[in-house]
C-alpha cells in the first residue's frame, strides 16, 4: 500500500492491541479493471493468497466480504465513464498478522461507503435499497470501517478484519 498503509490502518488499531503496522507477515495485492469479471478474479486471488498463508478454512467468509467490496467499488465508486481513469482504478489487498487478517479494497472515490448504511441500525439496513453488500460485510468481518487516502493519493480505502485463531 505504500506509504499511505499507515494511514489506511489507524482505524484498525482502535479498541484493538496494538499492531506494528511494519510487522505484517503477509501481504499481498493484485490490480482489478473496471469490470465486473473483476470480482471473480478478486476470489481466485484471495483463494490462492490464503491457500499460501495455510488459511483455507477462512476462504467462504472472506471470500464472500471480497466479493461484497469489489462489487461495491465497481458499482459506487467509479468515476463517470466521460472522465477518464487511471487504470486500474480498484485494487484489493490482502494483509495478514499473526491474530489478524485485513482484506482492503481501495478505490478513487471519496464518499462515504453505503450511503445510509449503519452498522448500529441493523433492522433498518435489511429494508434499505442500497447497503445490503455492507450488511453483509458487517455480519461475516469481525470489524469493518473506511478510510480517506491521504497524500497524493486520491479515493479511499474500505477495510474488513478478520481475527485469526492463534
Amino acid at each position: 500500500m505504500g506509504t499511505n498503509g499507515s494511514t489506511v490502518l489507524e482505524p484498525l488499531r482502535q479498541g484493538l492491541p496494538p499492531v506494528d503496522p511494519t510487522a505484517v507477515s503477509g501481504s499481498a495485492s493484485c490490480a482489478l479493471p473496471a469490470r465486473y469479471e473483476a470480482v471473480r478474479g478478486a476470489r481466485s486471488f484471495t483463494r490462492s493468497t490464503l491457500t499460501q498463508w495455510g488459511l483455507d478454512d477462512r476462504f467462504d467468509d472472506v471470500a464472500l466480504v471480497v466479493s461484497e467490496l469489489v462489487t461495491n467499488a465497481l458499482r459506487h465508486a467509479l468515476p463517470d465513464e466521460a472522465r477518464p481513469v487511471e487504470e486500474p482504478p480498484v485494487r484489493l489487498h490482502l494483509m495478514r498478522w499473526s491474530t489478524r487478517l485485513v482484506c482492503a479494497v481501495r478505490d478513487p472515490s471519496e464518499d462515504r461507503p453505503g450511503g445510509a448504511f449503519s452498522p448500529e441500525r441493523t433492522d433498518e439496513n435489511c429494508d434499505a435499497e442500497s447497503g445490503r453488500g455492507l450488511f453483509l460485510v458487517d455480519s461475516y468481518s469481525d470489524s469493518w470501517g473506511w478510510h480517506p487516502l491521504a497524500g497524493r493519493l486520491t479515493g479511499k480505502v474500505v477495510w474488513a478484519l478478520f481475527l485469526l485463531q492463534d
